[in-house]
């Protein structure tokens, strides 16, 4: 299955969270890599959503807040090189909706390696 296109992305999960610097996991420091930063936090919110619309999500567990799954993949760098990456999904038991919770570098991918 696909993530829906109506998918929340938060804004705030992108500009306060994915690329603001933290002393423990820290994920800014990996999208930086390759042109993601707090200047253009759109185009970090595009290819998440282009890489949720092209690839399978696989549901991974669920809990009281609803159904997990994990969207694997690239995501479209803008400095010619692309970020493997595990995106966290989330289908909310409340009303059903799907929900963006987070990204984690694909460790397991050769392209990072």
């Amino acid at each position: 299955m696909k993530i829906p296109p109506d998918a929340i992305i938060a804004d705030e999960k992108i500009t306060r969270y994915l690329l603001v610097p933290r002393e423990q996991d820290d994920k800014s420091k990996f999208l930086t890599r390759d042109g993601f930063t707090q200047d253009n936090p759109e185009l970090l919110k595009a290819a998440i959503r282009q890489l949720a619309d092209s690839t399978e999500a696989i549901q991974d567990r669920d809990n009281e807040y609803g159904v997990f799954y994990r969207v694997t993949g690239e995501l479209i760098g803008l400095k010619g090189r692309n970020l493997a990456v595990i995106t966290v999904w989330l289908q909310r038991a409340v009303d059903g909706k799907f929900q963006f919770i987070t990204l984690k570098p694909n460790k397991e991918s050769a392209n990072e390696l």
